[in-house]
């Protein structure tokens, strides 16, 4: 098997989405007005790596997922700017709830490669953990932030049949998602620097599970 070179366009590939991220990060860090539209680049920039990888991997149907789970995430950070007369946090939750599901149809039909471990019991846990602390805040939305979390916790569990990479980077999106979660519906429950840690862990989370999907899918066609 040949060794991936420093100069493996796919790793090349990473970098503008890495650069981004960290810029992203750090604009929210200083309270920059810049951060929202370095926010809109995230997810785009992160489809570079799984195009530059459609004309080598074979299963076209698992890049289609992956790519899925990018729009629909994209539209779920963009959601305030493209729609901004509807409600923001539905639209959010059903925009990534689209995408956790194409992950999920993504790992169990294309990369799941062990049988889940037994500690993916904490997925869970932390489910009704969360149903029991931000229930009985979230009002009108108790059913849709039930689902989404649902939703959530699958794309996590499920994630641990994968790669390395894909699971932590599940854990790390649910981390993301955890903060959010709080910050919404329990304001002033988290300190002034919750809103960068949410997009850290958030874009590391999808960071790793691409990077993790794009390394299985090559490995195959070796």
């Amino acid at each position: 098997m040949q060794r991936r070179r420093p100069s493996d366009p796919l790793l090349w590939a990473f970098l503008p989405y890495a650069a981004a991220s960290a810029t992203h990060v750090a604009l929210l860090s200083v309270g920059s007005p810049a951060a929202g539209p370095t926010k809109l680049l995230l997810m785009p920039l992160l489809a570079v790596p799984v195009f530059v990888s459609v004309g080598r991997a074979a299963e076209r149907s698992a890049l289609a997922l992956t790519i899925a789970a990018l729009l629909f995430s994209w539209l779920g950070d963009s959601a305030g700017v493209f729609f901004p007369a509807a409600p923001e946090v539905p639209l959010m939750l059903l925009f990534f709830g689209i995408a956790h599901l194409a992950y999920i149809a993504l790992f169990m039909r294309h990369l799941a490669a062990r049988r889940m471990p037994w500690w993916a019991l904490v997925y869970a846990a932390w489910w009704v953990v969360m149903l029991v602390f931000i229930g009985p805040h979230a009002g009108g939305l108790l059913i849709a932030v039930a689902v989404y979390g649902l939703v959530l916790a699958s794309t996590a569990a499920t994630a641990t049949r994968c790669s390395a990479l894909a699971s932590i980077g599940g854990a790390f999106f649910l981390a993301s998602d955890t903060l959010l979660a709080l910050r919404l519906f329990l304001p002033g429950s988290l300190p002034d620097w919750s809103s960068p840690a949410i997009m850290a862990t958030y874009t590391l989370g999808q960071g790793l599970i691409i990077a993790g999907t794009l390394i299985a899918l090559r490995k195959r066609d070796i």
